[in-house]
C-alpha cells in the first residue's frame, strides 16, 4: 500500500535534494533516483560517509555496488529497481517527464513508483498542474530559492568576472571558448556531457580548488552539479535537440543560469561572445521563477507484450489514454528494435516470448558512443545472436577482443572521448550477470580502463585549456598576498613555484607566454616578488669592491659576471658614464645608488691605463698640456702632422717629461706604445663607441699590424691606434718602424730604391696596397725606384676625420686653416 505522496517544487538552489536525502535517511529503507550517473555517485558518496558502506547501494547502468543488506538505494532514474519494496522513494528533477527523449521514464516513475510510507517528487513548479491532474492526493511544498538570481547583461569573454561558467551547446564551441579563456585568463575547466564522471569530477575539482576561475561547459552543468559559480554566461541561446536546432526555452535558461549562486550567495547570469542580450520577458521569468506550466508529459506504455516482436512494437506504439500525456518520441531502444525485428536472422531467433524479452533487453543497451544508428544496432545484433547461442553467454574471447582494443590511453581528446563512450557500453553489458561469464572480472576490467582513459582525458584537457602558471599568478596577485619568489644561482626565477624567467643582474627576461594577458601576469608577478631580491642586490653591489666588476669586450659593465650597465657618452672620451641596462625592477633611489657605484668603478678601470693622459705633471708647459689633450682626444695616438704645432713648441723639459711617460714623438705619429697592446686597444674601442654613441664594430684579431679599411669606420681604426692610408690601416708603431727603414734606404740610395721583400712584408699587406700607402705618405716612384719626398713637399694627407673636438687647439686650427 502506498503512503504519503509529497511534491517538493521550486527553482534551483532551494535545498530540495538535501531535504529528500534527510527524509530518506529517516526511514528504515529508501530509494532515490537521480537524472545523471554523476549525481547518483556524488550523493551515494555523501550518504556512505554518513551511514557506512554496508548500508547503501549504488545502482546505475554502468555501476552497481550492492552490499549484502543495504537499507538505502541511490540510483539513476532508469536503473531504479522498482520490484524492491522500500519505505521511502524519491525522484529528482521530475519535470523531466516532459523531456522528448527520456521523459517517458520519469513519467512512468511519477505514475507507478511509490514508497510504502512516503514518496517524494522533486522538481520545478512547471509540472504542478499536470501532476495534480495525473496523481490525485499529492501534497505540495513550494520552496523559495535561497539566494537571488539577477540578469547582468552581455559581457565580453575577457571581461567576465572570476568564478564564471561559460555555457555553449557543442563540443567545438566549448573548445573554442576554453582556448580563448586560456589565453586571456590562464585557463578553464571543461565540462561536456560526454565526459565520464571521473573526468568531469577532476575538471570540476580544478575549478573548485581555485586552480582556474572559469568553467566552459555545455548545458550538462545545468542538472544538479554543485559548484561555487557566481556568474553564468551564455555563449549561445540555441541548441540541437537531437533533431534540429531550436531556441532555448525560458525554463532551460533558468535551469542552467540557476547554477550561479549557492546557498545564501547571490548569482548573476547574462550572455557573452557575440550573443546579444536575453529578451526582457525571459529575463523577468528567470529572475522571478515564473514560467508557463508544462503542456504535456512524455509517455510510453510500460505494459509490454512479448508474444512476438510485432506484438512488442505494437504495445510500444500504444497511445496514452490520460489527458495531459503524449506519446514519447521514438527512443533509441525502440529504433533498434524496429531495425532488428526486420532482420530475417533475428526473426528466426525470436519465436517465443523469452527470446523477444531478451531482444528488448539487448535493445536497451545505451548508445553511449552516439554513432550512426546502423553501427550501434549492428553491435546489438551481434550481442543478441551470441546470447541465443549454445552457451547463452557472450563468448569470452569475443568480449575480451572488444575490450582490449580500448585499453590504450594515447590519442587526442576526441579519440579518448570515443573510447570512454565505447567502454561504457561494455561496462553496462558486464553488469548483466546472465550475459557474461565472470561478470565481476569484466566489471573490474572495464572500470579500470575507464578510469585510465578518464585520467588521460583529464590530463589532455588540462594541458590544452589550462595555463597553470598564469592561473596561479593571476590568482595570487588578485588575493593581494605576498608573492613567494626565489632566484636560483643560475638566475631562474620562480614565483609561487612557477618558473617565470631569468634574472641577469638587474634585468628580468620573462619566459615566453601565450597571449598578452599571460605575459602581463608573468611580468607583474616577477616585479612584485623580486622587490626584496632587488633591494638585496643593490646593497651587495654598492658594498662590493672593484674585484667584483669588469668591462667586457662589448662595452658592458659586469658585476659578478652579469651585465648591469654599458659605457655611454660622458663629458669627454676618457670620462664615460656607466648607463644602467633597461630594467623596470629598480626604484629611482636604487638606480641612483647603483649608478654612482658603477661610475666609480669605470673611473678606476680607465685611470691606470690612461694615467699619462689624465694627470698631466705640473711642470709641463702649455704646449705639452695641449699635446696631452690631443692625445687624450685620440685615445692615445695622433698624427704628427696634426700635432706639429704643439710638438714644435715643446721645451726640453716638456720632452724629458713626455719621454719619461713613454710618449713617443715619431715622425709620422705621436703615440703611447702601451696603449697599442690588446687590452688597451679593447678599452680604446669601448671608449670610442661610448663617446660616438654607436654600436661597437667587429673586434680585430690580436696583434694585427695592418688591415684593409673596408667597411670599418676610419674613426674607429684611428681610435684603436691605426693610421688610415687610403684603403690600408697601419698601426702607428709599425708605421714608424716602416718609414724609418724607408728613410734609411733613401739616404743610401738617393736616386731611388726597390722595396726589399722583408720590408715589403712588414706591413702584412698586398703589394698594391703598400704602394698606395707610400703614395699617400708622399713617397714618389721614379725610374730607379722609390724616392723620398722632396724637401718642402707637402705630403698628401688622408681626408680628415670629423670629430666633435671642442678643445681650444681644435678651434685655433680651424681659425688658421688655409682658405680655398
Amino acid at each position: 500500500m502506498a503512503g504519503r505522496v509529497l511534491a517538493v517544487l521550486g527553482p534551483t538552489n532551494t535545498g530540495k535534494t538535501h531535504f529528500a536525502i534527510d527524509r530518506m535517511l529517516g526511514h528504515a529503507s529508501g530509494m532515490i533516483g537521480f537524472p545523471l550517473r554523476l549525481l547518483a555517485r556524488e550523493n551515494y558518496d555523501r550518504i556512505v560517509k554518513a551511514k557506512g558502506v554496508a548500508q547503501v547501494a549504488l545502482i546505475t547502468g554502468e555501476e552497481k555496488i550492492i552490499p549484502a543488506h543495504p537499507r538505502w538505494f541511490v540510483c539513476t532514474v532508469e536503473s531504479m529497481p522498482l520490484d524492491r519494496r522500500v519505505a521511502f522513494l524519491a525522484v529528482d528533477e521530475i519535470q523531466l517527464c516532459a523531456d522528448p527523449e527520456r521523459g517517458h521514464i520519469f513519467t512512468d516513475r511519477l505514475l507507478n513508483a511509490r514508497g510504502t510510507e512516503e514518496t517524494v517528487f522533486l522538481g520545478a513548479e512547471t509540472i504542478k498542474p499536470l501532476m495534480r491532474r495525473l496523481v490525485p492526493g499529492v501534497e505540495y511544498s513550494s520552496r523559495p530559492r535561497l539566494s537571488s538570481l539577477t540578469y547582468a547583461g552581455a559581457k565580453k569573454l575577457n571581461r567576465l568576472p572570476p568564478r564564471s561558467a561559460v555555457v555553449a551547446f557543442s563540443a567545438s564551441e566549448v573548445y573554442a571558448m576554453a582556448e580563448y579563456v586560456r589565453r586571456q585568463r590562464g585557463g578553464a575547466a571543461v565540462v561536456l556531457g560526454a565526459l565520464s564522471p571521473r573526468t568531469r569530477n577532476a575538471q570540476i575539482g580544478l575549478y573548485q580548488a581555485g586552480e582556474v576561475d572559469y568553467i566552459v561547459a555545455t548545458d550538462a552543468i545545468g542538472m544538479g552539479l554543485n559548484m561555487d559559480v557566481d556568474h553564468v554566461a551564455f555563449a549561445g541561446l540555441r541548441k540541437f535537440d537531437g533533431r534540429s536546432p531550436r531556441p532555448l526555452a525560458a525554463t532551460e535558461i533558468a535551469q542552467i543560469a540557476g547554477r550561479a549562486g549557492r546557498h545564501m550567495n547571490d548569482g548573476t547570469f547574462g550572455t557573452t561572445a557575440d550573443i546579444a542580450g536575453i529578451d526582457a520577458d525571459v529575463v523577468e521569468a528567470v529572475e522571478n521563477h515564473k514560467f508557463q506550466p508544462l503542456a504535456a508529459l512524455s509517455w510510453r506504455n510500460a505494459d509490454l507484450r512479448f508474444t512476438s516482436t510485432e506484438a512488442l512494437l505494437a504495445s510500444l506504439d500504444r497511445a496514452p489514454e490520460a489527458k495531459g500525456l503524449i506519446r514519447a518520441r521514438e527512443a533509441d531502444d525502440q529504433q533498434a528494435l524496429t531495425i532488428l525485428a526486420a532482420d530475417d536472422g533475428i526473426k528466426a531467433l525470436t519465436t517465443h516470448p523469452e527470446r523477444v524479452k531478451l531482444l528488448w533487453d539487448v535493445c536497451q543497451v545505451p548508445d553511449f558512443r552516439k554513432v550512426m544508428a546502423d553501427n550501434h544496432t549492428r553491435l546489438l545484433g551481434q550481442i543478441f545472436r551470441h546470447l541465443c547461442g549454445p552457451g547463452r553467454r557472450l563468448p569470452t574471447d569475443w568480449l575480451a577482443n572488444h575490450v582490449a582494443r580500448l585499453d590504450r590511453s594515447d590519442g587526442e581528446m576526441d579519440t579518448l572521448l570515443a573510447r570512454i563512450a565505447h567502454v561504457r557500453t561494455w561496462t553496462y553489458v558486464s553488469h548483466r550477470a546472465d550475459w557474461v561469464t565472470d561478470p565481476a572480472h569484466w566489471q573490474e576490467k572495464t572500470r579500470v580502463i575507464e578510469d585510465k582513459l578518464s585520467d588521460a582525458l583529464h590530463h589532455c584537457l588540462t594541458q590544452r585549456f589550462v595555463d597553470r602558471r598564469t592561473s596561479v599568478l593571476v590568482r595570487a596577485m588578485r588575493d593581494d598576498a605576498h608573492l613567494l619568489g626565489a632566484v636560483a644561482k643560475s638566475g631562474e626565477v620562480l614565483v609561487e613555484g612557477q618558473f617565470v624567467g631569468h634574472l641577469d643582474g638587474f634585468r628580468f627576461a620573462a619566459d615566453s607566454a601565450e597571449g598578452a594577458v599571460a605575459a602581463k601576469a608573468v611580468l607583474a608577478a616577477a616585479a612584485r616578488s623580486l622587490k626584496p631580491e632587488m633591494a638585496a642586490r643593490v646593497a651587495r653591489l654598492v658594498a662590493d669592491d672593484d674585484q667584483s666588476f669588469a668591462l667586457d669586450r662589448h662595452g658592458h659593465v659586469l658585476w659578478d659576471g652579469q651585465a648591469v650597465a654599458r659605457l655611454a657618452t660622458g663629458h669627454d672620451r676618457l670620462s664615460p658614464q656607466a648607463e644602467l641596462l633597461p630594467t623596470d625592477l629598480l626604484e629611482p633611489a636604487q638606480r641612483e645608488r647603483v649608478q654612482r657605484r658603477l661610475n666609480q668603478f669605470v673611473i678606476t678601470a680607465i685611470a691606470p691605463v690612461f694615467a699619462p693622459l689624465l694627470t698631466p705633471p705640473a711642470e709641463l708647459s702649455g704646449a705639452g698640456r695641449g699635446l696631452l689633450h690631443q692625445l687624450a682626444e685620440g685615445l692615445g695616438s695622433t698624427s704628427r702632422a696634426e700635432a706639429e704645432a704643439q710638438v714644435a713648441t715643446l721645451t726640453e723639459t716638456d720632452r724629458r717629461i713626455l719621454a719619461a711617460q713613454d710618449i713617443r714623438l715619431g715622425l709620422e705619429s705621436v703615440f703611447i706604445p702601451a696603449l697599442l697592446k690588446t687590452h688597451a686597444q679593447m678599452l680604446r674601442a669601448q671608449l670610442w663607441a661610448a663617446h660616438a654613441d654607436q654600436p661597437l664594430p667587429p673586434w680585430l684579431p690580436n696583434g694585427q699590424v695592418s688591415l684593409a679599411v673596408g667597411t670599418l669606420p676610419p674613426a674607429y681604426l684611428t681610435a684603436l691606434g691605426y693610421r688610415c692610408l687610403d684603403g690600408l690601416a697601419v698601426r702607428v708603431d709599425m708605421l714608424e718602424r716602416f718609414t724609418a727603414q724607408l728613410r734609411a734606404l733613401a739616404r743610401t740610395h738617393p736616386d731611388g730604391f726597390a722595396l726589399p721583400p722583408p720590408l715589403a712584408t712588414m706591413l702584412a699587406a698586398k703589394a698594391d696596397m703598400v704602394h698606395q700607402a707610400l703614395t699617400v705618405l708622399g713617397w714618389r716612384q721614379g725610374d730607379q725606384g722609390w724616392q723620398m719626398p722632396r724637401r718642402g713637399h707637402t705630403k698628401p694627407r688622408p681626408k680628415p676625420i670629423k670629430t666633435q673636438d671642442s678643445s681650444p687647439f681644435a678651434i685655433l686650427r680651424e681659425r688658421h686653416a688655409p682658405k680655398h
